[in-house]
């Protein structure tokens, strides 16, 4: 299996090594591939050095699997570059996901969309991939009307250069001009702002959680409104989420369907200060729910509590184990390629 990781030198792309590594993921040919700037740099990746290759030659090499985290405008103009010589390119970007011809796929909640003929496959928003892994199981028990989502983002969200701004405040220093991430200091403070306005006043980030919940639980009608708060930590993203059910619920039994859903570890024992955190959900790849209560002041609404780390589940690992699948039913490989 030939694989090669797009934008393998950034955050997301340092964390798909490590997964890459960590589920000894077949690999006989590893292709680390990034910008210019660091085509020749060293990397190490499974007790090896790799120097770090352009896409041109990527390209050429034609993987079998091209994991792209490198950004919006490179998927766009790469990963159908990937896809025309036969590679299946996982992308994690923003690119492909609302693309009513592209899957955008979380491993435990719908990998059965997909087939043979998708060479071009989108990994959801970290944010939406946490909160469907605990949703999924209980709309289809009970139907899901509407979601009130508030998310509590990570700075390794936005990047490295947001980690920086925010040692750099920890620190007491001053913050270059140009070199924050943030239009306000992100130490010691909260900001209600992920990613850019939008001319309906919420922001890029809260309008993808909407669009893509409905798409992958594949209900149109969802109402759902999420607002993105920014926080200073580290570890991963986590949400207060209120569902209404079509249906009544009895409460044991959404205990049992969580924790017999797949990738789920239920925490819910508030009388001994046990629930999620993201400071322990930090290098883990399950989804963390707890804090599950009914929600006392609508009928057929409940509360729960979701936290996972955003790196991994929520981009790196959700990524390889959509590789995962399709190296287990046989659906990807250039020599498929007719």
């Amino acid at each position: 299996m030939k694989v090669a990781v797009v934008g393998v030198t950034g955050l997301v792309g340092t964390v798909m090594r490590e997964v890459l590594e960590e589920r000894h993921f077949p690999i006989t040919e590893f292709l680390p591939v990034a910008s210019e700037r660091s085509i020749g740099k060293n990397i190490f990746f499974k007790d090896n050095n790799y120097k770090v290759i352009g896409l041109t030659e990527a390209v050429a090499a034609r993987p079998d699997i091209a994991i792209f985290s490198a950004g919006g405008s490179v998927s766009k103009e790469w990963a159908p570059r990937f896809a025309e010589v036969g590679t299946t390119v996982i992308d994690n970007s923003s690119a492909w996901r609302m693309d009513p011809d592209k899957k955008l796929v979380v491993p435990e909640v719908n990998a059965g969309v997909l087939t043979e003929e998708d060479r071009i496959i989108a990994n959801p928003n970290c944010s939406t991939i946490q909160m469907v892994v605990a949703l999924a199981p209980l709309h289809q028990h009970y139907g899901i009307r509407r979601l009130v989502i508030s998310t509590y983002q990570s700075i390794t969200g936005t990047g490295v250069k947001a980690v920086r701004q925010y040692d750099t405040e920890k620190r007491g220093e001053v913050q270059e001009n140009g070199q924050a991430a943030y239009p306000h200091p992100i130490f010691d403070n909260c900001l209600p702002h992920c990613d850019i306005f939008l001319d309906n006043d919420y922001t890029k980030e809260e309008m993808k959680l909407v669009h893509e919940t409905r798409k992958i639980l594949g209900d149109d009608e969802l109402r759902i409104t999420a607002p993105a708060v920014r926080v200073p930590v580290h570890g991963g993203h986590s949400a207060a989420v209120s569902v209404e059910f079509a249906k009544e619920y009895d409460l044991a039994k959404v205990r049992q369907l969580l924790d017999e859903a797949p990738g789920i570890v239920v925490l819910d024992q508030p009388s001994e200060n046990r629930y999620p955190m993201p400071r322990f959900a930090k290098n883990r790849d399950e989804v963390f729910v707890g804090r599950i209560r009914r929600d006392e002041s609508a009928e057929r609404c409940l509360n729960l509590w979701v936290v996972a780390d955003n790196l991994r589940k929520g981009a790196a690992t959700n990524a390889i184990q959509i590789a995962e699948y399709l190296v287990e039913k046989n659906l990807v490989g250039v020599g498929t390629l007719q």
